[in-house]
């Protein structure tokens, strides 16, 4: 800290203040009610939709099909966007479609999720808040 306050002093900041404003809750309900007492039109144009209603839209599945290891980033940003993907490798040389799962893997350990072989190209890489249920009898084989 010693080299901070000599810092401070030097640009001659090491005597100020800094005051924060607070407001409590109880003045912001009475600001909000007086608001609308005195403009009813004005709080009908400011609508505000709850976050719950997000979850009314449902899970959207994301169907990838990639060509190059680029486009792993692009699979990686749907699933911290907490969408599940299917990912199809058929379009990927060998070594590139074990580069693009061992990205996801990492990926998807990172956020909790879980990542399914469900074909011979084909797998399914999820959030946390998604569980995969059951087997696939020829991955077992495998």
């Amino acid at each position: 800290m010693g080299v901070m306050n000599k810092l401070m002093g030097f640009l001659g900041l090491e005597n100020e203040e800094y005051i924060e404003e607070t407001t409590t809750v109880e003045e912001e309900r009475e600001e909000q009610e007086s608001s609308h007492k005195r403009q009813p039109s004005m709080s009908r144009a400011n609508n505000v939709v709850p976050f719950q209603a997000r979850e009314k839209e449902g899970i959207r599945l994301i169907l990838c099909e990639p060509r190059h290891y680029s486009d792993a980033q692009d699979i990686a940003d749907n699933l911290r966007h907490r969408r599940p993907v299917v990912v199809n490798l058929h379009r990927v040389e060998k070594d590139q479609a074990k580069r693009i799962i061992d990205f996801l893997s990492g990926t998807v350990y990172a956020l909790n999720g879980d990542i399914q072989k469900v074909g011979d190209t084909i797998f399914v890489c999820t959030p946390d808040h998604v569980d995969i249920q059951g087997t696939i009898s020829s991955v077992l084989e495998e």
